[in-house]
This record gives structure tokens, C-alpha cells and sequence, in this order.
């Protein structure tokens, strides 16, 4: 532990190192803090002082990760509205049925078909559901679409996945670990994930008066404290009752969003999820060990393919179920075609119930080709349109009229 600052310095060396690369080679940032974090790790050689192996760092290195994920969906909130997602209530529900639909029951058959019992294909239908909050927000961020007619939905599925995941938790880990479950417990943990949201949203809203005026600080350094306090003991408390933290960050954006404060925050913010946001993809990428990756190529790859074509469909008939336009709808499977955080945790519990050691290697690899790939997609999301409609003329099949002030697939 003597060494330990001078290995997070080393870790953010390594980290700009990264970022000046992807900024000479003009790609999205996240895939290579990723991989950076890959090729060093438990595996890396020690080279005298400079410790490549991050072992005394890495409980560090990791809660700034946790907190990196908090600023990044703390910010894509702030830069949201609760009131337009209260009005997109009803279209989101929809979206968000769709999406996890079609994902989890693809996720099923590619278990199945890829012969698995039953326990290790409920987790890999869990891993290939969920996608990375933190990514999606990262790339919503860069690529400046947070404005964009398509991004309230992409919210929406997001904490609509959150809903779902706390109920598939309770029912895998049940059937995994203790070999049962009880119906009521997991619709509890339903009912109460659920419950806390529309609570925290609806009392937030009424509150805008009250935080108006309880936010009108003078002072920047104690006005930053009041917010980050209210971030932590909100998102930790959330955590607590089995809501991701990352959506109690999110929603608290999103309440913060609606008061005449936001501009501030959002200029006070900007520091800390650009630094806490980048260590959380390093931190990300030192969990992944490439030697152990071999054996789950191919199974990785058909179930990446599986999840672009899920995530398309999903995008569009979610995107249409709400009178978007195709071209929007297209943006949204792209955009959280993206896995991560959420697909580790349902690896791990695979692990903790002793299940086969395959799908920890798989559920890396599979992470790290649509962390690489979901970036990268958005990004070109135009040209990829362009080509399925020239290919299926979606633009026919879905007739609505996008607006002239706004290029929603920026």
C-alpha cells in the first residue's frame, strides 16, 4: 500500500495515453480506456517500481469506477427532464417491454441451442439483456444526442432494464444459489424497485419550489458539497433496496434537472464525470484477463451477432410504438446495443453458484466486442440507416415526418 498513489498516477498515465490515441485515430474514447485496462492488470509483468499488476490500487481504482458511474448517469439526467419522461410514461412502459422481450428471449434460445443447463442459460440470457448505463451515458454525452426525440426512450429502457434485472436477480440467484426462490419475495423486490422510482420522482417534482431555494448558495464550494451529498446518499440508499445505484444517480439528475440550479451543476459536474468516468472503463478493463479468453470465441461472437439483431428490432419497433421516426428508432437499438456492469454481475453469480467456468470468459469477451462495437455503431447510426433502409425501406413501413430544426440522428 506504500506505492499506492504513485500507481493510481500510474493509471491515469496510462489512461491519457489512451484518450490521445483515440483522439489521433478520431474513434470513441471508451474502448480504448477498456483495453488499456486489459493489457495491464494481474497479468501484467512487475517492473520494479512501476507495478503494472494494480494489485494494491485496485480497490481504489475500482471505487472511483463506482463512482464514475454515478457522475455519468448523474449528468445524463441533468441533461433529461422528469417532466418528459412523465409525459413518455406510457410509450416508455411499452418500449421498455419490447426491448427486454426480444433480448431475453433470444438470450434464452442462444443458451439453449448452444446446449447449456438450464441455470447457466438463465444466466446467459441475463448477461445478454442488460445494457451498460454507463456507457450508453458516456456515449449519449460525446456524441451530444441527449437532446435528440429518441433519447427520453433510451432513459426510459434504461431504467425499465433496471426494474427487470432487480426481479431476474432475485428469481437466478434464488434458483442458483439456495436451489429455490419465493414468488413473493421476487415480487416484492418488484414492487419496491418500482415503488421507490415513481416515489422519488413524483415527491422530487413537488420539492422544485424547496430546492430552488434551499440551492441558492453563494458559496460554489459548499453548493458543490450540498449537491454531491445528496447524490451519494441517494444513490448509496438506493443500492440498499436493491435499485442500482446508478439509477438512483439517474434519477437525481433528473429531479435536479427541473430546478433553475441545473446549469450550475451541470458546469460544476463537468470535472468529475469526465475523471471518474474514464477511471470506471480503466477500472472495467483490469477485471478482464486475455489469456482466459480463447475458449469462448465463438460462442462470443454468435451471441454478439445475436445482440445486434435483437437490438435493431427491438430499436425499431420500440421507436415506432412511440411515433418515432425509423431513423430515430435505429439510433435507439444502436445506442444501447452496449454491455457491461450489469452482464459481469449476472457472470459472477454464475461463479459464486459454481456454475461452468465458461461463462465467466464469456460474458468478458462478449462485454468487451459490444463495449468496442456499441460506441462505434452509434457513431456511424446515420450510415447504418442509411443502408437498412436501403435494404428493407424502413422509411415506408413507419411514415412519420422528423422534424426540420433537428437532426435527431446527429
Amino acid at each position: 500500500m506504500e506505492h499506492i498513489v504513485f500507481e493510481v498516477g500510474l493509471a491515469l498515465a496510462l489512461i491519457a495515453i489512451a484518450g490521445f490515441l483515440s483522439m489521433k485515430l478520431k474513434f470513441s474514447i471508451v474502448p480504448f480506456y477498456i483495453l488499456v485496462g486489459m493489457i495491464v492488470g494481474p497479468h501484467a509483468p512487475d517492473i520494479g517500481l512501476f507495478d503494472l499488476r494494480f494489485i494494491s490500487s485496485a480497490p481504489l481504482i475500482e471505487f472511483m469506477g463506482r463512482l464514475g458511474v454515478l457522475f455519468l448517469l448523474f449528468y445524463l439526467g441533468l441533461e433529461f427532464s422528469v417532466g418528459r419522461l412523465i409525459k413518455a410514461g406510457r410509450s416508455i412502459a411499452i418500449g421498455g417491454t419490447i426491448y427486454i422481450v426480444i433480448n431475453f428471449t433470444l438470450g434464452l434460445l442462444f443458451g439453449w441451442a448452444a446446449g447449456f443447463p438450464l441455470k447457466e442459460v438463465l444466466i446467459i440470457a441475463g448477461i445478454t439483456t442488460i445494457s451498460s448505463s454507463a456507457i450508453v451515458a458516456k456515449v449519449l454525452v460525446d456524441l451530444k444526442r441527449t437532446a435528440n426525440r429518441e433519447t427520453e426512450m433510451i432513459l426510459g429502457i434504461i431504467m425499465f432494464e433496471d426494474i427487470f434485472l432487480a426481479v431476474y436477480i432475485s428469481i437466478v440467484s434464488g434458483l442458483v444459489l439456495s436451489g429455490a426462490t419465493s414468488l413473493a419475495g421476487v415480487l416484492s423486490s418488484a414492487l419496491i424497485a418500482l415503488g421507490y422510482m415513481l416515489l422519488l420522482i413524483i415527491v422530487g417534482r413537488k420539492l422544485v419550489p424547496f430546492l430552488n431555494r434551499a440551492l441558492n448558495i453563494k458559496s460554489n464550494e459548499v453548493f458543490m458539497i450540498t449537491v454531491f451529498a445528496a447524490l451519494f446518499l441517494i444513490a448509496g440508499f438506493s443500492e440498499t433496496i436493491h435499485v442500482a445505484e446508478a439509477i438512483g444517480a439517474l434519477l437525481v439528475g433528473l429531479v435536479l434537472a427541473e430546478t433553475q440550479h441545473m446549469k450550475r451543476i451541470e458546469h460544476l459536474i463537468l470535472p468529475f464525470r469526465d475523471f471518474f468516468g474514464a477511471m470506471f472503463f480503466f477500472s472495467f478493463g483490469l477485471t478482464i484477463d486475455p489469456l482466459s479468453l480463447g475458449g469462448a470465441v465463438w460462442l462470443s461472437i454468435g451471441a454478439v451477432a445475436l445482440t445486434l439483431f435483437g437490438n435493431v428490432v427491438a430499436g425499431l419497433l420500440a421507436g415506432r410504438s412511440a411515433g418515432l421516426p425509423p431513423k430515430a428508432s435505429t439510433n435507439i437499438g444502436l445506442t444501447i446495443v452496449s454491455r457491461g456492469e450489469f452482464s459481469i454481475i449476472m457472470a459472477n453469480l454464475g461463479k459464486a453458484g459454481a456454475l461452468m467456468e465458461i461463462l465467466q470468459p464469456f460474458a468478458a469477451l462478449y462485454v468487451l466486442i459490444l463495449a468496442i462495437l456499441g460506441p462505434l455503431l452509434t457513431k456511424e447510426s446515420k450510415h447504418i440507416y442509411k443502408l437498412l433502409n436501403a435494404v428493407f425501406r424502413l422509411d415506408r413501413k413507419t411514415p412519420v415526418k422528423e422534424p426540420a430544426n433537428k437532426a435527431d440522428a446527429g
